[in-house]
């Protein structure tokens, strides 16, 4: 007890020996040891869990630290792995702007950004499409080439074109490059191949013999027309050539003048003797086109003749006339040939027409030939060539598909395209009204008022041809019929009349749709819609021609195909027309799609209101073909079974 309260003495003198000032020590002290007590006692000095608080601001200027050597960390990583790229220094962030808030984005902004995000979907979308279309494109394309096969078999390969005496003026050959574009945009030519000759504007800088030029304007015809400004020079110097114009543009002309020429020149360096020829041929798909295409060479061939120049035979070869008096022409010698694929044919298998020295083929309208079925009688004619020939395809409608499997059969050609492949003639007003079915034949009478004759009518079968033409002559109407099932002399008696305007109206099935050239027809109707756009397009074009206004009409309702339908509202767009209200409320889904690619619409039919992969005629195509197979299969079978 005594040491106890020496101690307690001891303790209240060091207390009064402190100064004031060194209170405030004295009452921190306490203190401080009493909190550290009572963390001990609450345990929170042992939990690892235990985080203090730390202010809003604060936290900001850690996690900014953070970044920024985590920053600087991966800049060091950059910079040791490529030393020679310089990496820029991480951008620090001042505190108050770390604590500034993330300003909004507006809802413009946010629209803008979906709408990139929806055309960047949009674009792989049609990606797909393509590739798809591709695909298709490939599994129909012919693996065949279009040549003959003796040169398949012995791998023969031209690879220069045929040569040629002409050339064109020397201006004109040495014309800038500037200019030549100039004059192709002028008269709206798209060309393609490798050394394109020159475009001649006149007949004459053509150096076409004065007969010629005085035929042509005997003709009616002065300057040539944009095909025949590209086309005839190219023909000329002995290129290959597809030709793609609008019906009415002067196709013929573009290989009709040189076979003669080419012939003349052959006739006068040596005459033809006999059973020699043909020299050049032209293969058409109708007996009324071949023979209008043979009365145009007899033309000009006349008018040389005329003026003192060698004599130049041409033979027409088609069914329906006498196979003696063909074979007894060649066996004179023959320069020229005009024939359609089945006879030709049969008097190559006869052997009455030989192509030893043949050295000119034209193949006009040469997608529908090979679209009625005669695209193995064009492989097969190849194969009688016994040396290298100019080949020269001629068509209205010529889709993508058929200029690649063409262009096997050509050395280096040049395509000389007028307008799109398969668009209508700008100079047809066309228009398409909705009759009903039973009212269509009374309709024509009020059709026929429109404009004065002639008029041509089509329809899609023979049965309604002759309807149509007996119902005509009931009413008063001078009329004439033309179809298959009739014979080639009431074809030829027909088309005669119609011509000499002895009749003012024809009636007709598709085989007068086809080049036929009746350059007064100011109307054409239609009496039911075609199957195939292609064929419509050929349909209105007999009308419009060589600069003239035409006009055509066209029946519809609810029997036509929706999708030929879509075609020709988008053919009218295309030109500029009047569109109907029933066209007008069809509609096609993806209709953004029909422009993509190099190819608009449908690359195997050329319709407009379509692409390949809803192509119903290829749909139909493979339905048939598949057909044929099952067919086929279950015949085999039964033949092996008995």
């Amino acid at each position: 007890m005594r040491c106890f309260g020496k101690k307690l003495d001891e303790y209240f003198l060091i207390l009064l020996s402190w100064s004031p000032r060194d209170m405030s020590s004295l009452s921190s002290y306490p203190k401080k040891r009493r909190i550290d007590k009572e963390e001990e006692r609450d345990g929170l000095s042992s939990d690892e869990d235990y985080t203090p608080y730390v202010p809003l601001k604060e936290r900001k200027r850690r996690e900014l630290e953070k970044r920024e050597k985590l920053l600087n960390r991966k800049g060091a990583a950059i910079s040791t792995s490529t030393p020679e790229r310089e990496v820029k220094p991480a951008k620090v962030i001042s505190e108050d702007t770390a604590s500034a808030s993330v300003p909004n984005v507006s809802l413009l902004d946010q629209h803008t950004e979906l709408k990139k995000k929806a055309e960047a979907v949009k674009e792989t979308h049609y990606d797909k499409q393509l590739k798809e279309e591709e695909k298709i494109l490939e599994s129909i394309a012919e693996r065949q080439a279009l040549m003959a096969v003796g040169e398949i078999a012995k791998g023969i390969v031209y690879t220069d074109p045929i040569k040629t005496s002409w050339t064109p003026p020397r201006y004109i050959l040495h014309m800038p490059k500037e200019k030549i574009e100039r004059i192709r945009k002028k008269w709206h030519i798209l060309v393609e191949g490798d050394d394109i000759p020159p475009p001649v504007k006149t007949f004459k800088e053509m150096k076409f013999p004065r007969p010629i030029l005085a035929a042509l304007k005997k003709k009616g015809i002065t300057h040539p027309t944009p095909i025949q400004v590209q086309g005839l020079p190219a023909v000329l110097t002995g290129r290959d050539m597809i030709g793609i114009a609008f019906t009415g543009s002067g196709k013929t002309l573009v290989f009709t003048l040189p076979i003669i020429m080419f012939s003349l020149e052959q006739e006068k360096a040596m005459p033809f003797q006999r059973n020699e020829g043909p020299y050049g041929m032209i293969v058409v798909p109708s007996r009324e086109l071949a023979r209008q295409t043979f009365e145009v060479i007899t033309h000009f061939s006349r008018a040389l003749e005329a003026h003192g120049f060698p004599s130049l035979r041409t033979n027409l070869c088609i069914g329906g006339s006498s196979i003696k008096e063909q074979s007894d022409a060649m066996k004179r010698g023959v320069h020229m040939v005009v024939a359609t694929p089945g006879r030709l044919m049969d008097l190559l298998d006869k052997r009455i027409i030989t192509l030893d020295v043949c050295r000119y083929l034209v193949l006009d309208e040469a997608d529908r030939m090979i679209d009625m079925g005669f695209e193995e009688d064009v492989r097969t004619i190849f194969s009688y060539f016994k040396s290298q020939r100019q080949t020269l395809l001629f068509s209205a409608t010529m889709p993508k598909k058929i200029q690649n499997f063409a262009k096997s059969a050509l050395v280096k050609p040049v395509t000389v395209n007028v307008g799109r492949a398969g668009a209508a003639s700008l100079d047809v007003i066309q228009e398409v009204e909705y009759v009903k079915q039973e009212a269509k034949v009374v309709y024509l009478l009020e059709c026929l008022q429109k404009t004065p004759p002639p008029v041509l009518i089509f329809a899609e079968k023979k049965s309604d041809v002759d309807d149509i033409h007996e119902y005509l002559l009931l009413k008063g109407v001078e009329a004439v019929a033309i179809h298959g099932d009739k014979s080639q002399e009431e074809r030829v008696h027909a088309i005669r009349e119609f011509h000499q305007g002895n009749k003012d109206v024809l009636v007709a099935t598709d085989v007068a749709s086809k080049g036929l050239d009746f350059p007064d027809i100011q109307h054409v109707i239609n009496f039911d819609m075609p199957e195939d756009i292609e064929n419509y397009v050929h349909r209105i074009g007999r009308t419009g021609r060589c600069g003239k206004t035409g006009v055509a009409t066209t029946f519809i309702n609810k029997s036509c195909e929706e999708s030929v339908l879509l075609d020709l509202k988008h053919l009218l767009m295309e030109a500029k027309q009047k569109i109907p209200p029933v066209l007008a409320a069809l509609q096609v889904d993806n209709e953004e799609y029909l422009g993509i690619g190099d190819e608009r619409g449908c690359a195997y039919c050329g319709g407009l209101g379509h692409r390949i992969t809803e192509c119903p005629k290829l749909e139909a195509l493979q339905s048939k073909q598949a057909g044929n197979i099952g067919r086929r299969d279950y015949l085999a079978a039964g033949s092996a079974d008995w």
